[in-house]
């Protein structure tokens, strides 16, 4: 076992020669988007997007369902299995199996295997001062979502906030793959600061990040100031936030975000500084536009996260 359950990290990585390693997880949820078909295909991204984080190839998935059979018409499960269909092909993987129960509330994910060679493997917990961090999609779907759910969002809001989860990491995973990449992880239920909370801690270096560099969707703080905040947000804030020192100008609203939980976020990217521009302009060169070098790591203060 090269990464097992003694370390937070993405997924499991077994090793089974000396070239090759399989990457093991599993990610499922609740429907966060109306159409059945748009939910497939966000939850297979984010279950995908795992294995992407710790520099691997995914290679074969398998279904989770849990349907209300009563309460629902087959057809909704049809639309979310084939947009979970679409987005695995779309991924160069195979669909092998899978499992079904009837459930009073629809639920809807993937197992997914991938394929690394064992001294390639990335995990959260290898910083290096001096390192620049990488985010390759913006932050506030928890947000947007929230205001999906009070039909407050606009049509246009929604549509581009579910292209935005629906993206595949995997472009972003096989550019990184050709850099000196430290460390990595994807941003998920935490959110951006309750990811790089798991990552400072027990690493000897603290965090600086540049709020003006991080990308947001455009109507995400429109919506932290309205108070459409998920409750997710305000339990990473009530968990990490010791770890977290705002300089005076970061508003409650911006720091909402970085609380913000995201489904299907980006990658976050630990790269040396010396191939970091290098790296984004490879990322914007071929279409990850939202791609920003957010910060650094820094020496100290030790485990604490500067937010300027």
């Amino acid at each position: 076992m090269i990464v097992g359950l003694n370390q937070a990290d993405d997924a499991g990585v077994y090793k089974i020669t000396d070239d090759i390693a399989l990457i093991q997880t599993v990610d499922f949820f609740t429907p966060i988007v109306d159409d059945p078909y748009s939910f497939g295909q966000i939850a297979a991204a984010n279950a995908l997007s795992d294995v992407y984080a710790m520099g691997g190839i995914p290679k074969t998935a398998m279904n989770i369902v849990a349907f209300p059979q009563k309460e629902m018409d087959i057809s909704i499960l049809r639309q979310i299995l084939e947009g979970g269909l679409d987005k695995i092909r779309e991924a160069g993987v195979v669909l092998i199996g899978g499992h079904t129960i009837e459930d009073k509330e629809l639920k809807y994910g993937l197992s997914i295997t991938g394929l690394i060679h064992p001294d390639k493997v990335l995990t959260k917990n290898n910083l290096k001062a001096g390192d620049q961090l990488i985010l390759t999609k913006p932050l506030g779907t928890g947000i947007i979502n929230t205001a999906i759910k009070g039909k407050i969002a606009s049509e246009d809001v929604v549509k581009n906030v579910t292209q935005i989860m629906s993206t595949l990491n995997r472009k972003s995973g096989e550019i990184m793959a050709g850099y000196k990449v430290h460390a990595c992880t994807d941003i998920t239920g935490f959110g951006l600061l309750g990811h790089l909370a798991e990552m400072v801690i027990g690493s000897g270096c603290g965090i600086e990040l540049t709020a003006g560099e991080i990308p947001i969707i455009p109507e995400t703080l429109e919506y932290a100031g309205m108070g459409l905040i998920p409750a997710g947000a305000y339990k990473n804030r009530e968990f990490r936030e010791c770890m977290v020192e705002f300089a005076p100008s970061i508003n409650r609203a911006l720091q909402d975000v970085l609380f913000d939980p995201q489904t299907s976020g980006g990658l976050l990217i630990m790269t040396d500084k010396k191939v970091a521009n290098d790296l984004l302009c490879e990322l914007l060169d071929n279409g990850i536009e939202s791609a920003s070098i957010i910060g650094e790591v820094i020496s100290g203060p030790i485990e604490k996260i500067i937010v300027k």
